[in-house]
């Protein structure tokens, strides 16, 4: 795995999440191969038909001199139509966002988790949080009884 927006779950309920491929240019992938990516404000937009992951920050590959890559230049994601139809749908919905989760790896080709999420209020938030920790201290308790 190359990045995670950690920030995502905590801000959205996620309540669907794919799997998609993202076209980048060499110095792109150079640089993502050496961990640095930024997700924390990236989110994706439905643009005629094609999802774009906009916000992410890839920074210039300090090697790649005059072929380097603008950071913050919107990226296609590369889905199926009959994807991009339901995900667009669901995205089209009110208060629905997409949002990138992990960046990562597999088999050579550089993959964007992304997820269908709905904002969360702040009492959202604690109420998650509590909830967290609950399951948390009962987990040790368990532990510390074996």
């Amino acid at each position: 795995m190359v990045a995670q927006n950690r920030k995502a779950r905590h801000d959205y309920t996620i309540l669907e999440t794919l799997e998609c491929g993202i076209a980048l240019v060499g110095s792109e992938v150079k640089s993502m191969r050496s961990g640095q990516v930024s997700l924390n404000e990236a989110y994706g937009r439905v643009r005629e038909g094609e999802v774009w992951l906009l916000g992410c920050d890839i920074p210039e590959y300090t090697e790649a001199n005059r072929f380097n890559h603008n950071p913050r230049r919107p990226r296609k994601l590369l889905l199926h139509r009959r994807e991009i139809r339901r995900f667009a749908a669901r995205a089209m919905e009110q208060g629905l966002t997409l949002v990138p989760l992990k960046v990562y790896f597999k088999g050579g080709k550089a993959k964007v988790l992304i997820g269908i999420g709905r904002g969360r209020q702040k009492h959202d938030k604690r109420e998650e949080l509590k909830r967290t920790q609950a399951r948390r201290e009962i987990r040790q308790q368990l532990e510390r009884r074996r």
